[in-house]
């Protein structure tokens, strides 16, 4: 099977790697750090003109109607810079909920730009974010009132309308909210803004399929882990990247830092971990695409070893750097700090191998 990339892929990677490099930039990613709505409106128009807010739209919606093949392609490269703003909570999170709950009018909002969503799904806990949600809907007279809180929503206080992931009498489903009045709470990474939700009683929406959608969520749940895999995977390849030509360039006793032994051995299992990371993230997007048996069991492996490469890559990186790595002036930090909160986002990439190990022994049993 191979995965190389063609034409087409190699043109849209290029493409994406050019608009960052020119419009993502130090400057603005640390101004967006230190602001509370990290959005820029010059360069979130830029996205939308380009049509990737509605990469993985249907064509039906007015999207391109790509795969999550191409879309991670985008992620990766956005990865690398790190992409400030909510790009990932809107047109892949909220989008991916959207195509799977069939709501096309949201879709079209969103390519088009005119509004942004996002999706309130994480709860306290550990483990599966599926499985720790407390959050209640209930029917009250001829409509519905959400009663719980979300502790950690993605761009919530910027966006213009949320899907909240709630338990009902028949299972997990999916209720919109308009304007919801969020409060921006810190971030682990500066650069990807998290806000915080509280319902009491609040008026939604249902959306999607009635009866049960923990299986439709599940498959939402799995897409978003690949792509934000595949985002780990970009910032991974800036991290060793990094590395390598600060550690080129850094003289130590009169020599490169890189013509260390030790240095060279670090930068070797740096190297494999990405490569390998960047296979488990393209096997996964294709068994997506092509709704492959295997989809499952790749899309839990894929996570698990990016977000666990990408955490051991970017620490590592601070270290080759030495104390410049830590400071506000370099971007190893911004690196890290995107790879430990992409693991949150998962579930943790302990969860993403017990799932696995899951899967795994179910399998053995039924052979």
């Amino acid at each position: 099977m191979d995965f190389t990339l063609d034409e087409e892929q190699e043109a849209l990677r290029g493409v994406v790697r050019q608009a960052m490099e020119r419009a993502s930039t130090g400057d603005l990613v640390r101004r967006l750090a230190d602001d509370v709505d990290g959005v820029d409106q010059e360069l979130w128009a830029m996205l939308v003109d380009l049509g990737w807010t509605g990469l993985i739209v249907p064509e039906s919606a007015g999207g391109a109607g790509a795969g999550l093949s191409e879309l991670c392609i985008v992620l990766s490269e956005m990865g690398r810079v790190p992409l400030p703003g909510p790009f990932f909570s809107s047109s892949v999170f909220a989008t991916l909920a959207c195509r799977s709950l069939g709501s096309e009018a949201l879709l079209g909002e969103l390519v088009a730009g005119r509004s942004r969503g996002t999706v309130a799904l994480h709860e306290p806990g550990h483990g599966d974010p599926l499985g720790s949600i407390a959050t209640r809907a209930r029917r009250k007279g001829a409509s519905w009132v959400l009663e719980g809180s979300k502790p950690l929503v993605l761009d919530a206080h910027t966006a213009d309308w949320v899907i909240v992931v709630a338990g009902t009498e028949e299972g997990r489903r999916g209720f919109l909210v308009e304007s919801p009045d969020a409060e921006p709470v810190p971030a682990l990474d500066p650069t990807r803004k998290i806000a915080r939700l509280e319902f009491h009683e609040h008026p939604c929406v249902p959306l999607g399929p009635p009866g049960n959608q923990a299986n439709l969520w599940r498959r939402v749940m799995d897409d978003m882990a690949v792509a934000a895999a595949s985002e780990l995977l970009g910032v991974a390849d800036r991290a060793l990247e990094l590395a390598i030509g600060y550690t080129k360039e850094r003289q130590v006793f009169e020599r490169p830092v890189a013509s260390f032994q030790v240095a060279k051995h670090k930068m070797v299992d740096m190297f494999h971990l990405v490569e390998m990371a960047r296979v488990g993230v393209q096997f996964a997007a294709w068994a997506s695409d092509a709704e492959d048996p295997q989809r499952v069991r790749a899309a839990a492996m894929a996570a698990g070893y990016a977000a666990e490469a990408a955490i051991k890559v970017t620490g590592d990186n601070i270290q080759l750097h030495g104390g410049v790595g830590f400071t506000w002036a370099d971007d190893a930090h911004f690196l890290f700090k995107r790879a430990k909160q992409n693991d949150v986002l998962i579930g943790g990439h302990s969860g993403e191998r017990k799932r696995l190990a899951a899967i795994l022994v179910d399998g053995a049993s039924t052979a």
